[in-house]
């Protein structure tokens, strides 16, 4: 069922685990993710960018959630990414997402609470959750674009007033995640500021914690796409220990966008690369929609720790 997320992250608090928030572009992954679900009976979290509703269409993948949802019986939250207007946020509220999340983290502090206790005032209104964000993560990722230096983790000290001024229900905190594929470079050490984590759950008890840019840019995939032609650089993501680390913590939602990307752009080309006269959308899309699915499948038991949690 649509569901918000209200019950889902407080489930997760308790259990010490996370949902995995995985953008969506079109049919095939909101299948492959969908079905992942619910052969590891996972809570779901389905999330649509700005450039996701300018490519797909608002209704078409609200249809096709809806359709997910008729043949996976699994609570599934249906959330806006990265908002950054207010109209944008009611336009998604009005046309039947569950979660929007309100990115006023490139505004001044006052600024950004005004925009957050806006949009939370009119969500909650129509019964939908609202996640905020306070600090900025670098990155590349749809219309996210944060240069290194502008790039600031959360401060702990903020957050209990920014939480109490807007009255959002989820935090995303920047604690050394990043968007895109390449967030760091070969002898490179990512490291998670925990400590900043720690203060922030401590600052705010038993509160639903949001990690952005969480992908781990899975080698393998970064292998093949290379292997059929491509000239990716080599990159390092985020480690999955690190990730579980923090579902373990007060992080309640992981987002994974730029793996999805990877899976799919790796099976298609290596479907092309073995059958260079195939042209039915069909023969290169179903492998991608099943790396999709054993990507997720992977996540939800290694990662997120979700599995048998719906």
């Amino acid at each position: 069922m649509l569901v918000n997320t209200k019950e889902m992250f407080k489930q997760a608090y308790d259990g010490g685990y996370a949902v995995g928030a995985f953008n969506v572009n079109n049919m095939e992954i909101i299948q492959g993710i969908t079905t992942a679900g619910a052969k590891r009976r996972a809570p779901l979290i389905l999330q649509v960018s700005s450039g996701a509703r300018k490519y797909a269409n608002h209704e078409y993948l609200v249809k096709l959630v809806e359709a997910a949802l008729e043949i996976n019986d699994l609570p599934i939250a249906l959330h806006l990414d990265h908002g950054d207007t207010f109209e944008l946020c009611k336009s998604c509220v009005d046309g039947g997402f569950t979660s929007v999340m309100i990115d006023g983290s490139h505004h001044s502090y006052e600024d950004n609470v005004k925009l957050t206790r806006q949009v939370v005032e009119y969500a909650h209104d129509h019964g939908v959750t609202v996640e905020g964000e306070l600090g900025r993560l670098a990155g590349i990722e749809d219309a996210v674009n944060v240069s290194a230096q502008d790039a600031s983790y959360t401060n702990p000290a903020e957050v209990q007033d920014f939480v109490e001024r807007t009255g959002v229900d989820s935090l995303a905190i920047a604690i050394g995640t990043s968007h895109g594929a390449y967030k760091f470079k070969p002898g490179q050490t990512p490291q998670l500021r925990f400590d900043i984590l720690e203060e922030v759950s401590k600052r705010l008890p038993g509160f639903p914690i949001v990690l952005h840019g969480a992908s781990s840019v899975i080698p393998e995939y970064v292998k093949m796409i290379n292997q059929y032609g491509g000239e990716m650089p080599d990159a390092i993501g985020i480690p999955e220990d690190m990730l579980r680390q923090a579902a373990g913590m007060a992080v309640c939602k992981i987002n994974i966008d730029s793996d999805l990307r990877l899976a799919m752009t790796a099976a298609i080309r290596k479907h092309f690369a073995e059958n260079p006269t195939h042209f039915d959308p069909r023969q290169y899309l179903s492998p991608a929609r099943a790396l999709i699915q054993e990507l997720v499948e992977h996540k939800i038991t290694k990662v997120l720790g979700c599995e048998n949690k719906a």
